[in-house]
């Protein structure tokens, strides 16, 4: 598997995301979008930046129940219902990124929406890897 990561010198640097990614590989896996749901079903934190880390971590273990590490992924969404906080809590929410998942950064999306499925949930991650 490989992934080149392409961040055009035209174009806005790049902070915490890829412009583009190039992948090249056997397998892709679909991961389905995650919230900080604890096992047993229930949202757990009361801050953006709680619930962030605990869906990157639920996103994280699907994908390494798949056979993948974050370095595979080659894109991810996240889905904020307040963007303006996500914009607020940006510098904290990188640093629970590099933490979680390193500086292999995947093409990214920030999306706006009015409510996720679960009424106490501020974010949600979902993504596609490229296994080898």
């Amino acid at each position: 598997m490989s992934l080149e990561r392409i961040n055009p010198a035209e174009l806005s640097p790049a902070t915490g995301f890829s412009h583009a990614v190039a992948a090249t590989g056997t397998r892709l896996v679909f991961l389905a979008g995650q919230t900080a749901l604890d096992g047993g079903g229930k949202v757990v934190g009361e801050s953006l930046p709680e619930q962030f880390e605990v869906a990157l971590a639920n996103l994280l273990a699907a994908l390494a129940a798949a056979g993948g590490t974050p370095a595979d992924l080659a894109r991810v969404t996240v889905y904020a219902v307040d963007v303006a906080a996500y914009r607020t809590h940006a510098a904290e929410l990188g640093r629970i990124w590099r933490r979680s998942a390193g500086r292999d950064y995947p093409a990214m999306a920030v999306i706006g929406v009015v409510r996720l499925w679960d009424d106490q949930a501020l974010v949600e991650l979902d993504g596609v890897a490229v296994l080898a």
